[in-house]
């Protein structure tokens, strides 16, 4: 088991048949995984993830619907091509969503691909930047 102290780092979670992989930079605070799988994943928790609390084909489906790629499957992590159109979606009150595949170009040059799901921060207070990081709830946006 993982101590979620580290903010920045990744961490892993097993229940020996399954290992999910939950990167806490990329993670944007969508719910999706403890709306889905509430014992599994529950953030009033520590450590936040507890694997023996549901199946591993149910935990196994549930990350494969993380929005941001924050949660992954440890061997098939964020390396998924999606061959698709790329959709942009405002999120009420929240990030922008851009699904398909992206590259983000930083002023230095330096660039970072995505694949899935991209949250870009709309509120302005992500610490971040370019991608949310869920400060939209703590400073109330609306938009």
């Amino acid at each position: 088991m993982s101590d979620d102290r580290h903010e920045g780092a990744a961490k892993e979670y097993s229940n020996g048949e399954v290992t999910v992989v939950w990167e806490p930079k990329k993670c944007m605070h969508s719910g999706i995984c403890f709306a889905g799988l509430g014992k599994v994943f529950n953030p009033r928790r520590r450590p936040w993830v507890d694997l023996s609390q549901a199946s591993t084909e149910a935990i196994v489906a549930q990350v494969k619907e993380c929005p941001s790629g924050a949660l992954s499957l440890k061997g098939e992590a964020s390396s998924t091509v999606v061959e698709a159109e790329r959709i942009v979606e405002v999120s009420p009150n929240g990030p922008l969503l851009v699904y398909g595949n992206v590259t983000v170009k930083r002023p230095d040059g330096s660039e970072t691909k995505h694949h899935k799901v991209t949250a870009f921060c709309r509120c302005g207070a992500s610490g971040n930047k370019p991608y949310c990081d869920g400060s939209h709830r703590k400073v109330g946006f609306t938009g």
